[in-house]
């Protein structure tokens, strides 16, 4: 009874852990605001005019290009920051 206990709780941290990361490359800024930390709707709004204006990003650490976005807010999101 443990063993199953366990598996549906880490079954539920996987599954919110999922639910927490968000696609950079299609996602509407208000969901980027929303999902990641020290990124507001004015920066959300700047990272949806780079993509639209440049493509697509291919990396995490591009994000940096965005003007108002550096490193240490990249590094604090990169797990529930998705590309693809």
């Amino acid at each position: 009874m443990n063993i199953l206990k366990s598996l549906i709780i880490a079954g539920t941290l996987i599954a919110q852990t999922a639910l927490a990361a968000v696609n950079v490359n299609t996602a509407p800024a208000e969901k980027i605001a929303e999902e990641l930390k020290g990124i507001g709707l004015k920066k959300a709004q700047a990272i949806v005019e780079f993509r639209k204006a440049n493509g697509n990003f291919k990396t995490v650490e591009s994000l940096t290009e965005v003007k108002g976005i550096g490193l240490k807010t990249v590094e604090k999101n990169r797990k529930d920051i998705l590309l693809k």
